[in-house]
């Protein structure tokens, strides 16, 4: 092979890497939420990047006898709305260059139908979310999966 074939090829390879060590580190993409009690899968849910903030939709619900619930509890548009395929993390706005930190959103817990403030952090280089709900000096903290 030409050394130029070659150096293109290395070239085309160290950007790939790179690429997905970027895609690694930002919060955009499928993420498993874990219960804070049982420590089991809950849901997935797909954040991704509408007009320079980020959204967060739940794209499954683990426990199939769960998937038909509505958000009865839900006080603003969601109410009465079925949980699955409802935005429930919205309006985060990027706290960092790389896309790792997002900050003064919002996020709606559907089982109890309140909104807190919110913010998230990629953690482990990219392999997990930290996702962090607050009112005030009280804050609740998970750590959600990134679904490969």
């Amino acid at each position: 092979m030409r050394k130029s074939v070659q150096h293109g090829l290395v070239a085309l390879a160290l950007s790939a890497c790179t690429f997905s060590t970027w895609a690694q580190s930002t919060a955009v993409g499928v993420w498993r939420t874990i219960d804070d009690e049982t420590k089991t899968a809950k849901s997935l849910v797909r954040i991704a990047e509408a007009n320079g903030s980020l959204e967060g939709t739940v794209v499954d619900i683990i426990d199939a006898s769960k998937r038909g619930e509505i958000c009865t509890l839900c006080t603003d548009e969601r109410k009465d709305k079925p949980k699955l395929g409802m935005v429930i993390l919205r309006k985060l706005k990027s706290e960092s260059k790389d896309g790792s930190e997002w900050g003064d959103g919002e996020i709606l817990d559907p089982n109890n139908g309140k909104t807190y403030r919110a913010s998230i952090k990629v953690i482990e280089g990219g392999k997990k979310l930290q996702v962090r709900g607050y009112i005030a000096f009280f804050y609740r903290t998970q750590v959600w999966e990134r679904v490969e």
